[in-house]
């Protein structure tokens, strides 16, 4: 198929797109390089340097069997202290894309949704049919383009599938994670290893977990892709799927502190710090449906493994994560 990809230069995207050229499909990926990186671009796919708001219509008149949209804006912080970039920056610019993929007849989208959707879970794991009250812009804006998505799919014929993310890990070869500012996890553990941070800190201790710390869910990201791909397989016209990504295994703070300890053989020491409003205890997807209905099976659930090909990945840049 003739993919366009948008936001393939970040670091999900990037993954997904080398999967994409991997497995024979006609990839070009659209970019501002505002938070991706020009080196992240697969080998075999077009690039095409440009603002998705602005270029979205004349790109996809060349025309596409689909899209992946994972152009975003992705800091929650940053997304309650200045929501107008998300609403702007992800919710506008994702109707344009809509427009133009209805305008040229597109007829699959895989959208990059967000487990922030759901905001604080009333039962663990999370399904698909829970409660949606994202607690951030962040998460409000892509609950917003999931239900413009479902309108457009049921009005325009469009076969949609939103996979809502946990938190992704791993890296895959020379395609990692590598951020301005970061606020994941295994990434800020991850540099204290490498030296360019003092300590990690252990937002609250006390939590209602087996071992005080809040507890995640977290998928590699070259599971995530292999997602993608079943995605616009099984997608079906005037239907949009939503199905969740997870391991469905939750991983406490302390247990991917001391994984990223015995993967790296460095101390990292970890200071503990008062709990961060708006936390929840644990977070953990029920990915039954994405198994039933797309035939995902995730394979690479150790969390020494994703700590292992972070590291790797890191470490073959010679740079901070």
């Amino acid at each position: 198929m003739k993919l366009l990809v948008t936001g393939g230069a970040g670091y999900v995207g990037s993954v997904c797109a080398a999967h994409l050229v991997d497995a024979g499909h006609d990839v070009t990926v659209l970019d501002d390089l505002s938070t991706g990186h020009r080196d992240a671009v697969p080998d075999g796919a077009e690039f095409v340097e440009a603002d998705l708001a602005e270029a979205a219509d004349e790109v996809l008149g060349a025309g596409f069997d689909g899209v992946l949209h994972f152009a975003a804006r992705s800091l929650v912080g940053e997304s309650v202290q200045r929501p107008e970039l998300y609403w702007s920056g992800n919710v506008v610019t994702s109707l344009r894309l809509l427009e133009a993929i209805r305008r040229h007849g597109t007829p699959r989208l895989v959208f990059s949704s967000t487990a922030a959707t759901y905001g604080e879970p009333e039962a663990i794991p999370i399904r698909e049919d829970a409660p949606a009250r994202p607690t951030n812009p962040y998460g409000a804006s892509k609950l917003a383009i999931d239900n413009a998505i479902s309108s457009y799919a049921a009005a325009h014929g469009v076969a949609a599938v939103s996979l809502r993310y946990f938190n992704v890990a791993g890296a895959h070869g020379r395609f990692g994670e590598r951020h301005a500012v970061e606020t994941h996890l295994i990434p800020l553990v991850l540099q204290v290893a490498a030296g360019t941070r003092e300590s990690v800190q252990v937002f609250g201790d006390d939590w209602p977990t087996p071992d005080g710390t809040c507890v995640r869910d977290y998928v590699h990201v070259d599971d995530l892709a292999d997602a993608h791909v079943l995605a616009l397989q099984h997608a079906r016209p005037g239907h949009h799927g939503i199905y969740n990504l997870g391991s469905g295994t939750g991983f406490s703070v302390r247990e991917v502190v001391e994984a990223c300890r015995e993967v790296t053989g460095h101390p990292i020491p970890a200071v503990a710090a008062p709990r961060r409003s708006g936390d929840p205890a644990v977070l953990i997807a029920a990915s039954d449906a994405a198994k039933a209905e797309l035939g995902w099976n995730p394979v690479r659930t150790d969390l020494s493994t994703m700590v292992g090909d972070a590291w790797s990945f890191a470490q073959s840049r010679r740079q901070p994560v």
